[in-house]
């Protein structure tokens, strides 16, 4: 999963939106701009919440990853760009641990015993797969759970196809449905911030598991709020699907900060 955007991603968007589009940047999702009946593009719609998502500069997020190997749980407050922090409760194989980070510094312990240590590059290193993945790379978990999610938006809607499935309910909230998909090689690609060595590795782990496309579905509240993205990646040993729910920002503290 791509990292957070960065000041220089933020003006892409911008400059993909004006390009992609010709619209105005202040339509509504599932509206269109004054005077006319023209819906937005789901392109743009999708990079607008996941632009907004990352302005917002934090969240709560839920995490759910499901697949042949078991399932997979995060929960927890994330805070990216300048302030760089986490405090998550995670159960995966080795049981339930929390997961902190503190200005880049990543700590895992599970159940009250030692802590693993490393920094937001080798996020990967620890995931409990790791060390049978050549590399260390293990589907991106660990570094998914550290990263804005908005970043995955992004992604989708710079290397692949989208469309829109229409409204429907979510939290007793209308919502529109969104669905997009890119060949694994232009999705990872659009993570301008994977080294091309680094890109190898994770490209190399989804042919060695006959992965060769990424979906995504997007699903946009009132007010262009990102509120849940699932990542769908199929192969040969079967489907690995991973569902985040997004709900209020943080405070400074780390702390969910007050809505409405």
């Amino acid at each position: 999963m791509p990292p957070a955007l960065r000041p220089a991603a933020s003006a892409a968007v911008l400059l993909l939106l004006g390009a992609a589009t010709g619209c105005s940047l202040l339509a509504a999702p599932g509206g269109g701009t004054p005077g006319s009946a023209a819906p937005v593009p789901p392109r743009q719609v999708v990079l607008q919440a996941g632009q907004a998502l990352d302005d917002a500069g934090g969240a709560r997020i839920d995490v759910v990853e499901e697949g042949p190997a078991g399932r997979r749980t995060a929960s927890g407050t994330l805070a990216w760009g300048s302030r760089d922090e986490a405090d998550l409760s995670v159960t995966d194989e080795l049981g339930t641990g929390r997961l902190t980070v503190r200005d880049g510094a990543l700590d895992l312990a599970y159940q009250g015993g030692a802590a693993k240590h490393t920094d937001r590059a080798s996020a990967e290193s620890l995931d409990p797969r790791a060390g049978a993945e050549p590399g260390g790379y293990a589907g991106g978990w660990m570094t998914g759970l550290v990263t804005s999610p908005g970043s995955t938006a992004y992604a989708m809607a710079r290397a692949g196809t989208l469309g829109s499935l229409g409204g429907e309910q979510l939290a007793g909230t209308t919502v529109a449905h969104y669905r997009g998909s890119a060949p694994v090689a232009d999705y990872f690609g659009a993570d301008r911030e994977l080294t091309p060595e680094r890109l190898a590795v994770v490209l190399a782990y989804y042919r060695r598991h006959g992965v060769t496309t990424i979906g995504v579905d997007v699903w946009v509240g009132p007010g262009g709020k990102l509120l849940r993205l699932r990542e769908t990646a199929s192969g040969s040993d079967g489907t690995v699907l991973t569902t985040t729910n997004v709900s209020a920002p943080v405070d400074g503290d780390g702390t969910p900060a007050p809505t409405g």
